[in-house]
C-alpha cells in the first residue's frame, strides 16, 4: 500500500492567505496541517504528496523538516487555471509512476483525529473504503458530501445538496483498492477532474463502497480557517 497526499491545488478559497501559502502548510496551533496527516499515517506505508511548481519551495523546505520520508511529485503546473483538479492529480501521479498498489488517498488540508492505523486495519483490499464523520446536523452537512449508509455500505453519496439527508458526510480520506485503477482512468476520460467526491460517488453506483465512521475532531481547513482565526486562536 502507498499514501498519496493531495496537495496540489492553489487554495483559492482562501485568498489572499494562501497567495503566498500553500494551504497544505498554513498553521493550526503551531503546525503545519498537512504534519499531523504524516504523522498519522502508519509506519510501513511509503507516503508520497503531490504539489504545484509554485508551491514546490515551500514543500521541499517542510520535507526537509520532517523525522519520516516523504516523497514528492510536482505537477508541470503553476496556477490554478492549469490546475488538474484532485481526480485528475490523483490520475497523473498513478500513469506518471506506473502504480498498481492499494492506494491510502489523502487531502492536504485536512485535519483529523481519526486513528488513521485502525482506518487502515477496516481495508478488506477490495472495495473502496471512505472515512465518514458527523457534523451534528443536516445544515452543515450541506457544505460536504453527504452520505447515507446501509449498515456500513455508502447507498448515495451527493456533493454539497440543498438539502441533505443525513448529517454524515464523506472526509477526504479514501483507501482505493489497485483494481479500482482502471476505473479511475476511465472516469477521467469522461468527466471533469476537479472533484474527488465525485468519483466516489460514481463508484458507488456501480460497486460496493464502504464507510468508516469515527468520531472525534475534524475539518477542513478551507472551510475553518476563518472559524480557527476568530474564535479559536488556533492558527499561529
Amino acid at each position: 500500500m502507498k499514501c498519496l497526499i493531495l496537495a496540489s491545488g492553489f487554495g483559492t478559497r482562501l485568498y489572499p492567505v494562501t497567495r503566498k501559502t500553500a494551504k497544505g502548510l498554513l498553521p493550526y496551533k503551531g503546525k503545519p496541517v498537512v504534519s499531523y496527516i504524516v504523522d498519522n499515517i502508519p509506519g510501513g506505508i511509503e507516503i508520497h504528496l503531490t504539489t504545484n511548481r509554485r508551491f514546490e519551495p515551500q514543500y521541499r523546505q517542510w520535507q526537509q523538516g520532517l523525522d519520516r520520508d516523504v516523497m514528492l511529485f510536482v505537477e508541470p503546473v503553476d496556477s490554478e487555471e492549469q490546475s488538474l483538479g484532485a481526480v485528475g492529480s490523483l490520475e497523473y501521479w498513478v500513469k506518471a509512476n506506473k502504480i498498481n498498489d492499494d492506494l491510502l488517498v489523502i487531502a492536504s488540508d485536512n485535519y483529523f483525529s481519526l486513528d488513521m492505523a485502525r482506518f487502515v486495519s477496516q481495508f478488506d483490499g477490495r472495495h473502496a473504503l471512505v472515512a465518514v464523520y458527523d457534523v451534528g446536523n443536516k445544515a452543515d452537512a450541506r457544505q460536504f458530501g453527504v452520505v447515507e449508509l446501509d449498515g456500513d455500505r455508502i447507498m448515495e453519496l451527493v456533493e454539497k445538496p440543498a438539502t441533505p439527508r443525513s448529517s454524515l458526510v464523506a472526509t477526504a480520506c479514501y483507501l482505493l483498492p489497485a483494481r479500482l485503477l482502471p476505473a479511475l482512468h476511465n472516469y477521467c476520460r469522461r468527466a471533469k477532474k476537479d472533484n474527488l467526491g465525485n468519483f466516489i460517488a460514481r463508484l458507488v453506483e456501480c460497486d460496493r463502497v464502504r464507510a468508516y465512521v469515527f468520531d472525534g475532531a475534524w475539518f477542513d481547513i478551507g472551510n475553518a480557517w476563518p472559524r480557527l482565526n476568530d474564535n479559536q486562536g488556533g492558527a499561529q
